[in-house]
């Protein structure tokens, strides 16, 4: 049997801003925006090419905007990537890669190439470079 990982809530404190800022600015494509009662809404946003989607809503969790850490998006090019952040106007970190425990600007070798943004709320992202497939 697959157990297939398919969405993830990300907290946030106004639908309307984080959808604008996952569809117009981080490249999400909107799945779903729906009503599920007179208070409760839910937006599904998928990133380009991912199995996996997030999960806005309002009146379904409890958990506080911007507590989310972590969240891994894996590209095959990391520079390629943090360009295209930085033409939507998401503010990115510079290409850093980990050397002994501390991080350092650009390259690290295969795995070790990361960038980071956050959403409005202060949902962290990192953007991991993936080895070429070989």
């Amino acid at each position: 049997m697959d157990w297939k990982l398919e969405v993830v809530t990300v907290p946030v404190s106004d639908l309307d801003q984080a959808k604008r800022f996952y569809s117009e600015q981080a490249g999400f494509a909107v799945d779903l925006d729906v009503m599920i009662g007179e208070s409760t809404r839910l937006v599904q946003l998928t990133p380009p090419g991912s199995g996996c989607s997030i999960h806005l809503n309002s009146g379904i969790t409890t958990v506080p905007a911007g507590c989310m850490q972590g969240l891994i998006l894996v590209v095959d090019d990391i520079e390629a990537a943090r360009a295209e952040l930085l033409g939507r106007g998401v503010e990115a970190s510079p290409v850093r890669h980990m050397h002994h425990g501390e991080w350092r600007d650009g390259h690290g070798g295969d795995w070790n190439a990361f960038v980071f943004f956050s959403d409005p709320d202060g949902n962290a992202w990192t953007v991991q470079e993936r080895p070429a497939q070989r």
